[in-house]
């Protein structure tokens, strides 16, 4: 049997409706979707579009089914839509209901017009709104946001609105929308559209000229915008006229030789068959009549100017739009120029052109003139110049220094002006009533190059000539001796140099002494000044002649100027030496001599032989010098410093110096880095002595005596091979510059200095007598020699005397005073003179006789020179002295000498003849003179020299020269014969004019002298020029054969 069977029933899920309103839907419109599931309750819903979960949010439990809303709806929300029931109880779930799909539509689209734009103010302007091709809709007008703005048409086809007579404040953006009653009830508002309202094309009115006078022609112009095709309408007075300006495209009208009556407000309109159409109507513009003819008036800014400055002349006149006619001398002359402006300038003017000028002005075609001006004045007058000095008048200024400046107008008077300075074309001073600008103190920065000019009112002086101010730091000046080295009885020159750019100094002297407070001082404090004199001096130089004490030491100059006086600083010192030992304290150093090896030690001792104290060794060298006794140099005792090793940087010149301001000797010492060196005497020697030159070499052991060349002056003088050179009796001619090379190598030079031995002096006053007879006696004898030597010298020539009188003496220079003196008063006129001088002066003896004057007178000018005899004698005061007897012959030989020369065919010389004799005191000599060459002094000269006539050639003429001399001791050999204590006697012959051929002239010299040593040769032998005696002799000359 079978089992019981079970049947199973299968039920569908409950069935889901979905329904969907509106659909399809429009933009902006609310769409309901509603699910529901037969008649159950308790149903909730899931929601699905497009086959995604949960894109709606569903609702609980309803028993009608639940509804979903879609609020303002857009094409995003279209899709498919479906849902499904779910529940706790059986069945938990419905079937899913069909998919419906969801059509969202945009709304119909609105479309805005907007008639004319842009628009012009006062047009109409026609808005037209339209929805698609439905109808039945009304329009919303919007503008920039606001509603309902312009109205709106109700159920028209087409929404149109109008704005009458636009203004600018219409135009803006504006839209619409259309809405009904049916779906959709709205339409999409319109794409904005902006309106533009325009002015009118603006109207100008011109007016020309205005005012007008009587017969002027004027034109009235109208002008609308940038359009060309207008025409225009004018109006007078309220009241619309008829002018010329009716053409088209015109836009002047003209109004000929105006009257009274065309006075009134004019204004216009331009009109255009395109749009804009019209313009707006222009401003009113009052045309004036003057009923008279006007005139100028003529002005000048400057009236009285200088020549280069310029003059503008303006000619106003009471209305605009003219031009001007300029007129100079004459107002009906030719214009000289024609100006579209009212001015006129003359620039650069010169004087011509000054004088009188007019102007008048004229307008319009044809011309209409104004009256003329009344005439101006333009004068014009040269420009002034400014000059500017300097006071004082020094281009180089030195800081601190006070300058003045003065500008003085040259052609301009001296009142009412001004002043302006300018440096570097800067104004420094503008508008200055002094016309000095001082600066004071001056500094660097006050340099430049300064100018002034004057101002007086609108007028300008030239500008001056620049100077150029140079300002320099506060200068030092340069002293300079010359000689550095003193040799006894000469003169020192010291010489004190400022900028040479800078003039004006006057110069201080000074000497140092020792530091002294209250003194002035170098700023150093090293030494002390005192001046040289009271007062400065002019010159940049100074001369010292010693006296008394030799004039060594130290030296300073300093320069001043101007008012305050302004001072340089002092000068470096400079010092003045001599190598002569001082009686107050010598120096001495060991090794003795000049020259030394380096390494090799050297003292410096300070020998005092007084009471002076504070004694200190000083040293000069190219760096300076000091005034100590290094501590490097150890020192040994009070008096003496020693180098313990030289170096060549101990070069140098020493010398003490006391307290006190005394000076010893000094000493030049020279340290040779080399192999050989010159031992020469440290001190000067006298003349007679023996000296001795040693050539050391500083490796003596390796060649003891090598053979050695000796140089004096640069040029050798001997050859030794024991390496010394001996003077046996030195002169003053071996004075100079020793050097002495081998092949070990060459010295340094060493100066040698020579003295002149020193004169014994005579033992009573017995032998001044002797001298004086014995001289008078010798001077006789060689009067009266001279004279039978010229009488033969003329008779052989043809010549007879029979004039004496007196020549012009030669200009003297640089001589002693006495010697000036001397040669003043031996210049006398050609008259009888005698004169007779004791003591140190002269005698003199003329005669001059009066007869044959003019013949010879005029003799002399045809001929040349004619016989002239001099004569001198000169007496010296002799000092009384202890005789002295006579030297012996044989010591003391006289000495004569001829010499003769044939005379040339033409203007060679002619003979020459010397004689000279020696007579020389008896005097004990210190020394056995050690040559026999004949003394060159004591002596008498005789010389006989040619002289050249002006016109025919050279003549004869003899010197001769008797001199009586004091007996001192002479410090220098004399190297010319003696121009001093002599007597000459000069014979010129004289010839017939007629004859070509010289005359003769005869000179006689005798000279008496002390006993002298000699220093030098006597070189020439030309006769003293001072302290003598002259006689002149002119003898007229005999017709020879």
């Amino acid at each position: 049997m079978y089992p019981d069977v079970l049947g199973i029933i299968f039920t569908s899920l409950p069935k889901t409706t979905l329904t969907v309103k509106s659909n399809p839907a429009y933009t902006g419109e609310t769409v309901t979707l509603t699910c529901s599931v037969g008649s159950d309750s308790s149903w909730s819903y899931q929601w699905y579009k497009d086959r995604n979960d949960n894109v709606v949010s569903q609702s609980g439990y309803s028993n009608i089914g639940v509804s979903h809303t879609i609020s303002r709806a857009d094409v995003s929300d279209q899709g498919q839509y479906w849902c499904e029931g779910n529940r706790v109880s059986r069945p938990t779930s419905s079937q899913t209901s069909n998919a419906i799909t969801l059509t969202v539509k945009a709304l119909p689209k609105t479309t805005l017009t907007v008639k004319p734009n842009p628009a012009y103010t006062g047009e109409t302007v026609t808005l037209t709104c339209s929805v698609g091709s439905d109808s039945i809709w009304n329009y919303q007008w919007y503008k920039d946001r606001n509603y309902n703005v312009v109205s709106q048409s109700v159920y028209s086809n087409i929404g149109v609105s109008h704005i009458s007579r636009a203004r600018v404040s219409d135009q803006g953006q504006y839209w619409c929308e259309g809405n009904r009653v049916s779906r959709p009830t709205s339409s999409q508002p319109s794409d904005p559209v902006t309106l533009t309202v325009k002015a009118l094309p603006e109207t100008t009115v011109t007016v020309y000229p205005n005012p007008v006078y009587p017969g002027e022609t004027v034109t009235l112009t109208c002008s609308a915008g940038s359009y060309s095709d207008w025409s225009y309408t004018w109006y007078k007075d309220n009241s619309e006229i008829s002018l010329s300006q009716y053409k088209y495209h015109n836009t002047r009208s003209t109004i000929s030789r105006v009257t009274e009556s065309d006075q009134g407000l004019y204004w216009c309109q331009g009109e255009r068959r395109s749009r804009p159409t019209s313009s707006s109507i222009s401003d009113v513009v009052t045309v004036t009549v003057n009923n008279y003819q006007p005139k100028t008036t003529l002005t000048s800014d400057k009236e009285d100017v200088f020549t280069g400055d310029s003059v503008t002349l303006s000619c106003t006149v009471e209305s605009p739009g003219w031009k001007f006619y300029w007129y100079r001398h004459r107002p009906d002359s030719t214009p000289v120029p024609t100006t579209s402006g009212y001015s006129y300038t003359l620039s650069w003017v010169s004087v011509s052109d000054g004088g009188q000028y007019w102007c008048r002005a004229g307008r319009g075609d044809p011309v209409y003139y104004t009256l003329y001006s009344d005439p101006v004045q333009i004068n014009i007058t040269e420009r002034p110049v400014a000059v500017l000095t300097l006071q004082p008048n020094w281009t180089q200024i030195f800081i601190r220094e006070t300058v003045t400046m003065r500008c003085d107008i040259q052609g301009g008077g001296d009142t009412d002006w001004q002043y302006e300075w300018y440096m570097n074309g800067y104004s420094v001073i503008p508008f200055n009533t002094k016309p000095e600008y001082r600066i004071s103190p001056v500094y660097m920065y006050n340099s430049g190059s300064y100018t002034c000019e004057g101002v007086k009112g609108n007028k300008f002086s030239k500008t001056s000539e620049a100077v150029k101010l140079t300002v320099s730091d506060q200068p030092q000046p340069v002293l300079s001796i010359s000689p550095q080295w003193l040799n006894p009885g000469d003169s020192v020159s010291l010489s004190c140099e400022v900028d040479k750019t800078s003039t004006g100094w006057r110069f201080s002297w000074y000497r140092t002494v020792p530091y002294r407070a209250g003194l002035p001082s170098l700023s150093d404090k090293s030494y002390s000044l005192q001046p040289l004199s009271d007062n400065g001096t002019t010159e940049e130089s100074y001369t010292l002649i010693p006296a008394g004490p030799t004039p060594t030491g130290g030296y300073v100059c300093r320069a001043g100027r101007g008012d305050p006086v302004y001072d340089t600083l002092y000068s470096e010192p400079q010092f003045l030496w001599s190598g002569d030992l001082q009686p107050s304290v010598c120096l001495t150093v060991n090794p003795n001599t000049t020259q030394h090896f380096t390494s090799k030690s050297l003292s410096l001792i300070c020998e005092l032989k007084g009471n002076s104290t504070g004694w200190r060794l000083m040293r000069y060298t190219e760096r300076g010098w000091t005034s100590e006794c290094p501590s490097t140099w150890r020192s040994i005792t009070e008096s003496t410093c020693t180098i313990t090793s030289l170096n060549s940087w101990s070069s140098g010149v020493f010398w003490c110096e006391s307290g006190s301001g005394e000076y010893s000797n000094a000493v030049n010492i020279t340290v040779n880095d080399g192999d050989v060196i010159l031992e020469s005497p440290v001190h000067p020697v006298t003349e007679g002595d023996s000296v001795t030159l040693t050539c050391t070499f500083r490796y003596q052991e390796t060649n003891p005596k090598p053979k050695t060349d000796f140089y004096k002056d640069g040029t050798l003088i001997k050859n030794e091979t024991t390496g010394e050179m001996t003077i046996p009796t030195v002169s003053k001619s071996d004075e100079g510059f020793y050097k002495c090379k081998s092949d070990e190598g060459e010295s340094p030079e060493s100066w040698v200095t020579v003295r002149v031995s020193p004169v014994v002096a005579p033992g009573s006053s017995t032998s001044v007598l002797v001298g004086v007879v014995v001289g008078l006696v010798v001077a006789g004898v060689l009067l009266v020699i001279l004279l039978v030597l010229l009488v033969r010298y003329q008779n052989r020539k043809g010549s007879c005397f029979n004039r004496i009188f007196w020549p012009p003496q030669p200009q003297r220079t640089n001589q002693d005073p006495q010697q000036d003196q001397g040669s003043t008063q031996g210049q006398a006129p050609d008259t009888g003179y005698t004169h007779q001088q004791h003591g140190d002066a002269n005698i003199y003896d003329t005669l001059n006789p009066s007869d044959h004057h003019d013949n010879d007178s005029a003799g002399s000018s045809a001929a040349g020179p004619s016989h002239v005899t001099y004569a001198q004698i000169q007496l010296k005061k002799l000092d009384k002295k202890k005789k002295e007897k006579l030297a012996d012959p044989a010591k003391n030989p006289v000495y004569s000498v001829v010499k003769t020369g044939k005379a040339t065919a033409a203007a060679g010389p002619v003979d020459v003849t010397y004689a000279e004799v020696g007579l020389k005191n008896n005097a004990k000599a210190k020394k056995k003179r050690e040559t026999a060459t004949p003394p060159e002094a004591d002596s008498v000269y005789s010389q006989v020299k040619p002289r050249t006539a002006p016109a025919a050639g050279p003549v004869d003429v003899t010197y001769a020269e008797v001199d009586l001399q004091k007996k001192t001791k002479a410090k220098k050999k004399r190297e010319t014969p003696p121009e001093t204590d002599s007597v000459y006697s000069i014979v010129k012959p004289y010839t017939d004019p007629a004859a070509a051929g010289p005359v003769d002239v005869t000179y006689a010299e005798v000279d008496l002298q002390k006993r002298v040593k000699a220093k030098k040769k006597r070189e020439t032998a030309t006769p003293a020029e001072a302290d003598s005696v002259y006689s002149r002799v002119k003898p007229r000359s005999c017709h020879g054969p």
